[in-house]
């Protein structure tokens, strides 16, 4: 199947605006490839501190000859989807011995749970804590000591930092290496249902809990289609996994054999061998092109739009928002998840699950097929299932059918024939929505604005009974410069209840929402943000404002909107507490959420 045209154009583009960076990018990435194999160039002494502790494995270490692999791991275990890699240290030492070779835990990356800090001050530090992941894994691997790294990580933050890293080591190969979903609990339409009670007083904080904890039940990923299981939608889609990687449930036999299989792999692809296949080069823009169609075609977290353009800035890459626009425009939606339906990954994954997308995206001339990947060359690598016969981990053929419709569509008769995620510009600004869980009837809102500067004012209203009538409800002063760009997640029942009431309600903000934002549209993201005055920060409540998410509009119609002066709030509270003293340099230095709000690149 040739390549879809729009596809191809899109590429190009993002190419020839990359032209520059990236090739100084290349230039430095195999200038540190061609200095040979890092611990050549240590001496004596240097080495002997990084072995003194290796036992079994120092002769392998001081030979030199032997790969190295640097583990690089955001294990806690208050995460339930990064509690499975406390075993993963004693797997990979000794897959690493079986294959010939020797593996080291590099460093840890702190890794927080967005789950926990929904709503709370803490969710002020999430954003940033991807570039303080970024260069915490930079600082495991600046010992310098590695042929290549495993980078253990699954959630909303963490993949983008250890991308970051991976891609600032360029001449190093990486292999990312999931944990997998936690098992099925409580449907999560139930979940949702219980929480819209408990915002109207319908059931008390008992049934919430109830409900709250039968859905997070058990080590793994949250089952619902949120950010932590969209990168690792990504990671396949972009080649850093092994095919069939990522939603493997953990502590199984297949989840341990994928497990060692990828380090094998990382030992096979290190300069010292013949297969020599260092990140720089799977980073590239085919790569990205291929995960912006991923996104697409399941509907994924509106976080990444914010994501992709950092990691990729990172490996000399400029990715702009029309890019994911015009990728949109042609990326049928193949997948009906939760929040964009009623099944989770597991039921995703048992329908035919990534193989089977990716197989007919391929099919569709909608990936490019000849990316480098970690698994060789060629994405119709990723088509093939994992399974274990005999004990002996194989990858078979996947499906060529899908086993739930309802789940899982093939590509000529898609869910809707566009994707997922919709560009919104206008008099407002610039802005994103994910328009797949949206009802069609609910993708244009033109109603008069309440304006508020914090979720906790907004839900203040709703229960003083402030919201008769339609509604677009602008949160601002909530972008990376003023606040950190929490999620605004806390918001989502509040409004699911008016919406379920018979009002039409929007969302405008220059926060972000949850990867699980739902049914109600939430025009996110929006740039310039208030506190650098951007159009948002002159809305008054009572204007006019228009949402349109089938033109990609985003206007208040206001014949004076334009000659009005911004507001300036008092931010100073956002300074201090629970750590954010220490992320003021992150504010200051934080770029448009357009650029992907990033402080270090």
């Amino acid at each position: 199947m040739a390549l879809n045209p729009t596809v191809a154009r899109v590429t190009d583009r993002i190419a020839e605006r990359s032209r520059d960076s990236r090739q100084s990018y290349l230039d430095r990435m195999r200038a540190a490839a061609e200095a040979g194999p890092a611990r050549a160039h240590l001496t004596c002494g240097n080495q002997a501190h990084a072995y003194a502790a290796m036992g079994e494995d120092k002769a392998a270490l001081a030979g030199g000859r032997a790969p190295n692999i640097g583990i690089v791991t955001a294990y806690n275990d208050m995460l339930s989807a990064h509690q499975p890699f406390e075993r993963y240290p004693d797997i990979i030492r000794a897959a690493a011995r079986e294959a010939g070779a020797t593996a080291q835990v590099a460093g840890g990356v702190p890794a927080m749970c967005d789950g926990v800090t929904q709503g709370q001050t803490g969710m002020e530090l999430s954003l940033f804590s991807r570039d303080v992941i970024a260069m915490s894994a930079a600082v495991a691997l600046s010992h310098n000591t590695f042929d290549s790294a495993l980078f253990l990580g699954v959630c909303d933050k963490i993949v983008p930092g250890l991308i970051m890293a991976a891609a600032s080591f360029s001449h190093l190969p990486a292999v990312f290496v999931p944990a997998g979903p936690m098992t099925s609990g409580l449907p999560n339409d139930e979940k949702a249902k219980v929480r819209q009670q408990f915002a109207t007083g319908e059931v008390g904080r008992d049934k919430l809990m109830e409900a709250e904890m039968a859905s997070y039940h058990g080590p793994g990923t949250c089952t619902f289609y949120g950010t932590a299981n969209t990168n690792q939608m990504l990671m396949e889609f972009m080649g850093l996994h092994l095919p069939g990687a990522s939603f493997v449930t953990p502590n199984t036999p297949l989840r341990d054999a994928l497990t060692t299989a990828g380090t094998k792999r990382a030992a096979e692809i290190t300069a010292l061998g013949n297969a020599f296949t260092p990140v720089g080069e799977v980073l590239d823009e085919r790569a990205f092109v291929n995960g912006i169609v991923g996104l697409m075609a399941t509907g994924g977290s509106t976080n990444l739009v914010l994501h992709l353009p950092a990691m990729a800035r990172a490996a000399g890459i400029r990715l702009a928002l029309e890019d994911f626009a015009d990728l949109s425009e042609v990326t049928p939606l193949l997948a009906k998840v939760y929040p964009n339906g009623l099944a989770d990954v597991n039921h995703f994954h048992a329908a035919g699950g990534l193989g089977f997308m990716i197989g007919e995206l391929l099919g569709a001339g909608l990936l490019h097929p000849d990316t480098r990947t970690v698994a060789g060359d060629g994405m119709e690598l990723y088509t093939q299932e994992p399974k274990l016969r005999d004990g002996a981990l194989v990858w078979e053929p996947g499906t060529g059918i899908s086993q739930n419709e309802k789940i899982l569509r093939p590509a000529a008769t898609p869910f809707q024939p566009t994707g997922g995620l919709k560009q919104l510009k206008g008099s407002l600004g610039h802005g994103v929505m994910k328009v797949s869980a949206v009802a069609p009837e609910r993708h244009v809102i033109e109603a008069p604005a309440r304006v508020f500067h914090d979720q906790d004012s907004v839900k203040a209203a709703f229960k003083a009974g402030e919201f008769t009538e339609d509604t677009v409800v602008i949160v601002r002063f909530q972008g990376p410069g003023a606040n950190g760009m929490p999620e605004l997640h806390g918001l989502t029942p509040t409004l699911a209840v008016l919406q379920d009431r018979g009002l039409k309600v929007a969302l405008v903000t220059d926060g972000r929402m949850s990867g699980a934002s739902g049914k109600v549209p939430a025009a996110i993201h929006v740039t310039p943000e208030a506190v650098s005055g951007g159009p948002i920060a002159k809305v008054r409540d009572g204007d006019r404002v228009r949402v349109d998410a089938t033109a990609g509009t985003l206007d208040v119609l206001e014949p004076d909107f334009d000659q009005r002066t911004a507001v300036v709030a008092d931010l100073a509270a956002n300074g201090h507490g629970l750590g954010r003293d220490l992320f003021e340099t992150f504010r200051k230095a934080a770029g448009p959420a357009t650029d992907g709000a990033c402080a270090i690149l």
